[in-house]
């Protein structure tokens, strides 16, 4: 079996793969990728216990079919650091053995016979799925606003993940962790049927940066498994079991006062003053007035303290309320615009924090909740 390849097309694929692969694994050949040559097509496949990912390469010069397992790390540190050029794979069907050539030099290595890879199992599921395609740049932006809200407590296992609410007339993407709770709705989204799932982290993120270059995606869900496919990659998962929060019920809908504010003034004010903040508690005062917003941090251990001061609007009477210096950054760092709004009412009750425009056909809301404050 031999075949040509490109180094750099070869590698990019590869390293998209080793994404799923576990750096320890309990069945040793999972350390493996398998190449499966058919055609002038190679597919490379990684899994684990619950997602299994192929990219497919184009490849010249094929002579024979057949299927080898090499070691994923050894062959994408090898392509590393092989300028791009066209490279040649030549295996040995009966020893094994992988001779692979390229302009100034040549490489062994010993494969393992691709018939000991295991099949990737999906869970038993006999609900037809719902099925449907569209921009991929739409998946990648609702996991860009989601994931980091997601829970990473294992006494919740069904917040550790981005749940995707499927209707005919859009998506929603929500993920809550109980302290912060991002709900984003896409109407350019379509399904012909409804159905709710919850997508694990570990699915969302090779969701982001594997297919984030890819046009299209088709999507396939049930409530117990997912796949992804597009013209180079396939990506099937295992989903999250559980029923999610009805993340609906906790946003509130009477805050009456909104705080109108240059997003990049205030990130940059909450981060400075939470280098004085106690890390154990990220506690962060703010005091708003109609004009302005006067920001504190302290730490009692250390008898060390900050105040800042910010211009912005506001329309309800002078409040002071306490958010996390933590979790503020976090929404700060993936709201979409340059101003924000944030909903308020009491400081015992949580603000809803938007995007001052919100993009066609969407709209995306980050709740976060408040902290005690008993003095300013």
């Amino acid at each position: 079996m031999k075949f040509n390849v490109s180094s750099k097309a070869l590698h990019n694929a590869a390293s998209a793969v080793s994404k799923v692969i576990n750096s320890k694994n309990t069945i040793t050949v999972l350390d493996n990728f398998l190449l499966s040559l058919s055609g002038q097509e190679l597919l490379i496949t990684g899994m684990d216990s619950e997602n299994s990912l192929t990219a497919r390469v184009a490849v010249t010069e094929a002579d024979g079919e057949g299927r080898f397992c090499i070691n994923a790390r050894s062959l994408v540190d090898f392509l590393k650091e092989i300028p791009d050029q066209g490279i040649t794979f030549d295996i040995n069907p009966s020893s094994l053995e992988i001779n692979i050539d390229y302009s100034n030099g040549k490489s062994n290595f010993v494969a393992v016979n691709g018939d000991e890879y295991p099949t990737y199992k999906s869970r038993e599921d006999d609900a037809e799925p719902i099925e449907f395609e569209c921009p991929t740049e739409e998946i990648v932006k609702g996991l860009d606003y989601t994931m980091f809200a997601a829970s990473t407590d294992e006494y919740r296992p069904v917040m550790q993940g981005v749940y995707f609410d499927i209707k005919p007339d859009n998506m929603t993407f929500a993920a809550t962790d109980t302290r912060k709770l991002v709900r984003y709705v896409n109407r350019r989204i379509h399904a012909d049927n409804t159905i709710g799932c919850i997508m694990p982290m570990k699915a969302c993120s090779v969701l982001r940066n594997v297919f984030a270059k890819d046009e299209t995606v088709k999507v396939s869900l049930t409530a117990k498994n997912a796949t992804f496919s597009s013209a180079n990659y396939t990506f099937k998962c295992c989903l999250l079991n559980g029923r999610y929060p009805d993340y609906n019920r906790v946003i509130p809908t009477s805050n009456p006062y909104t705080l109108t504010i240059d997003r990049r003034s205030l990130l940059t004010a909450v981060r400075r003053v939470g280098v004085f903040v106690d890390p154990g508690y990220s506690l962060e005062k703010f005091r708003i007035s109609a004009d302005s917003m006067e920001i504190k941090g302290d730490n009692k251990t250390n008898q060390s303290t900050a105040r800042e001061k910010t211009p912005c609007s506001f329309d309800g009477p002078e409040l002071t309320i306490g958010f996390s210096s933590v979790y503020l950054q976090e929404i700060l760092n993936v709201m979409p615009t340059d101003d924000i709004t944030v909903a308020l009412a009491d400081p015992g009750r949580p603000g809803l924090f938007r995007p001052s425009e919100d993009e066609k056909d969407t709209e995306l809301v980050m709740l976060l909740m408040p902290m005690t404050v008993t003095d300013f």
